[in-house]
């Protein structure tokens, strides 16, 4: 599975997974892949600040990466999360806005929204992401 950064025409950034770079073209021109924020069908991959692709496309991975478990893997985003952003906690719909307005200075920023805050900010197009990580023992 690849991760791939797009933008749409808007420029609204999300991101899209899939198989390959192929699978991606093929679902582009069939207009399957579209901006969550404004549903424009007209997107684009744009430079990531992590990209890992072999010389050939057509070629198979001949080296592959080793197996993370799913635990690991949701740990490291936890830990990511924790390191690179701000946690807000339920003032995020607040300061999300005024990022967005430019009252605040753009950051990365998390924490939880009630469904009506969530509805507010779909309304004024401010671009976030909403997922639950598990609560780690120890």
């Amino acid at each position: 599975m690849i991760i791939y950064d797009l933008k749409c025409k808007y420029g609204h950034k999300f991101e899209g997974w899939f198989k390959d770079i192929e699978t991606f073209e093929l679902q582009k021109s069939q207009r399957l892949v579209s901006c969550p924020v404004c549903r424009d069908a007209d997107v684009d991959i744009v430079v990531s600040s992590i990209a890992v692709m072999s010389r050939d496309r057509k070629e198979p991975d001949r080296i592959r990466a080793k197996e993370i478990s799913p635990e690991r893997t949701l740990r490291l985003v936890q830990e990511y999360l924790e390191k690179n952003f701000e946690d807000l906690g339920d003032k995020f719909a607040d300061v999300a806005l005024k990022i967005h307005y430019g009252e605040e200075d753009r950051r990365n920023i998390k924490g939880t929204t009630t469904e009506q805050e969530e509805e507010m900010l779909k309304e004024e197009g401010v671009p976030f992401i909403k997922f639950s990580l598990p609560k780690f023992d120890g």
